[in-house]
């Protein structure tokens, strides 16, 4: 009985590659498809991560139910997000490349339209980020980013200085 669960019924290191380069397109595919967050993504976002995670089990085990392999491409797992987590610290092209930039979306009041359409945020999905915020008015607004994990950071505008009498 436990023989068939530890028996690799594919090679290890066939696991280790396909593992490898699944993991290696679906983070390109992700970071092609924008930054929002988990709380941010909409339903249709959320649909396509789950039926993705599916779609590549097949790919990444090529037929192999056995427990060490599972195991095995879990570790390959782990390991790759680890070594991309020190490359990306101590390389700012594979950072800017994985992670991304931060895209400013309203300065000084204004909403920048092209920006707003590279991000794929509609000004309403904009305002609602901004009321999250407890801002209200975009004329109280000196910068609102979204940031390269997909998190949405604001600065307000500087209250007038009081008038000297």
């Amino acid at each position: 009985m436990f023989d068939k669960l530890l028996k690799l019924d594919v090679p290890a290191a066939d696991l280790v590659i396909r593992g490898a380069v699944v993991y290696i397109a679906v983070l390109i595919l992700l970071r092609v498809s924008g930054k929002r967050q988990i709380g941010q993504m909409g339903v249709t976002e959320f649909v396509a991560i789950l039926l993705i995670s599916n779609a590549v089990q097949n790919a990444m085990n090529g037929g192999d139910n056995s427990l060490v392999g599972g195991l095995l491409l879990a570790a390959v797992l782990i390991a790759l997000s680890t070594t991309l987590t020190f490359f990306t610290f101590k390389s700012k092209a594979i950072s800017v490349l994985f992670e991304g930039v931060p895209t400013i979306l309203v300065h000084k009041g204004k909403i920048i339209p092209k920006n707003m359409s590279k991000e794929r945020l509609r000004e309403s999905e904009l305002k609602a980020l901004l009321r999250k915020q407890g801002v209200h008015n975009l004329a109280e607004v000196e910068t609102a980013i979204l940031e390269a994990d997909g998190t949405f950071s604001i600065t307000k505008k500087a209250e007038s200085a009081p008038a000297s009498t």
